[in-house]
């Protein structure tokens, strides 16, 4: 063989390499996409969830799979670790593995237009969960919580607290906020300013440190670590002389967490603020019982999932699911046409009622069977 043919041979040997590697890769890649135990006879519902390293998604993670597969359906459950990227590519994972609806809870609101356009093109319907996904007309629904409600309930758990109606003097309140990335914490945060603003703007509640807007107060993913940081540093610029803090209106548990750690540690008055939060989770309600967080905001999330559950039903069906399917769904369940607007278009909503859970009113946990005493009576634990 001349040294042409030899380099010839080469050559084709490495080609045939190459491509074979791509090829065990690609597989590879394909069958790590499958995760779940599938009856071919049933539909497939895949569920992409931002993380399990907060206890609200573990929770809705479980409750969503146990009522599909008690529906008879096939579920695929991913978490992406809080990575937009990671999301993006389970989502691609689910399309291929030939979903026929998605329940997506996205990381980022803002990242996911892309791949779930190439969903709905596949004719996957697709429901926006718990936060809603902007910047696309692919989202079919939209299953959540009454958000704006969330905030007011915050926002007026702290008038009432510190009466302010009636009480004289000034109140000093700081914000501590959520995740600019997530659509909701806007709407919490703007629900709690509808019944705090004129208390702001008369002067009754103040705010030392000035960090009124939205985003002067975020907390990027919810951080509790940030959260606590940010905390100090506002005890340490505006408080560190003894000055009073009256209430942290914290969004939701983790960064009322973060806060409750920093006056905890750092806080030099005499008094513990008020701090409200969100998700019931149980570090929080350990939390209430010793007096370091105020309230707490639940939100049953095993009826959200049942809602999804349904919604998703009816579209197996070829339905149109409307006001019609409220009948059906957990008491208080509204069906909203208008307030919810993802910059592409206004995407029908299903919206649940949340409830105020203070150390006064532990058993209203307990009475959903997701909590239960511990031997002493003392804290909550979870049934799950």
């Amino acid at each position: 063989m001349n040294k042409k043919n030899k380099a010839l041979s080469r050559n084709h040997i490495h080609t045939i390499v190459i491509l074979l590697i791509s090829a065990v890769l690609c597989i590879a890649l394909l069958s790590g996409c499958s995760n779940m135990s599938a009856n071919k006879d049933s539909k497939i519902i895949g569920i992409s969830l931002p993380t399990k390293s907060l206890e609200r998604w573990n929770r809705d993670g479980i409750y969503l799979k146990e009522q599909f597969e008690s529906q008879g359906y096939n579920v695929e459950l991913r978490y992406s670790n809080d990575d937009v990227y990671q999301q993006n590519n389970d989502i691609e994972c689910l399309i291929a593995d030939g979903v026929d609806v998605l329940i997506v809870v996205p990381i980022d609101g803002d990242a996911l237009s892309q791949t779930l356009k190439r969903a709905g093109e596949d004719g996957i319907e697709i429901i926006s969960y718990d936060r809603l996904i902007r910047n696309t007309d692919a989202i079919d629904y939209y299953v959540s919580f009454d958000n704006n409600g969330e905030g007011r309930l915050q926002g007026q758990y702290i008038i009432d607290s510190l009466n302010l109606d009636k009480a004289q003097g000034t109140y000093n309140i700081e914000f501590v906020l959520g995740d600019p990335a997530d659509n909701n914490a806007t709407y919490y945060f703007n629900g709690a300013m509808e019944v705090l603003k004129p208390y702001l703007d008369s002067g009754k509640l103040n705010i030392p440190s000035g960090k009124e807007s939205f985003e002067e107060a975020a907390t990027p993913g919810w951080s509790t670590d940030d959260a606590y940081e940010n905390m100090q540093n506002t005890l340490a610029s505006y408080y560190s002389d003894g000055s009073r803090l009256d209430a942290v209106l914290a969004s939701n548990d983790a960064v009322a967490l973060g806060a409750s750690k920093a006056i905890q540690s750092d806080y030099k008055g005499s008094n513990f603020p008020i701090i409200t939060g969100q998700d019931a989770d149980i570090i929080t309600i350990h939390n209430i019982v010793d007096n370091t967080q105020a309230m707490t905001v639940f939100k049953n999330v095993n009826e959200e999932a049942a809602v999804a559950v349904e919604v998703a039903g009816a579209l197996l069906e070829g339905r149109k699911p409307s006001d019609e399917l409220i009948a059906s769904l957990p008491k208080g369940t509204v069906f909203d046409t208008e307030s919810y607007n993802n910059n592409a278009r206004v995407v029908s909503s299903y919206l649940l009622p949340p409830a105020v859970i203070t150390r006064a009113n532990l058993d209203t946990l307990v009475a959903t069977g997701h909590y239960k005493w511990d031997g002493e009576h003392k804290y909550l634990t979870s049934t799950k």
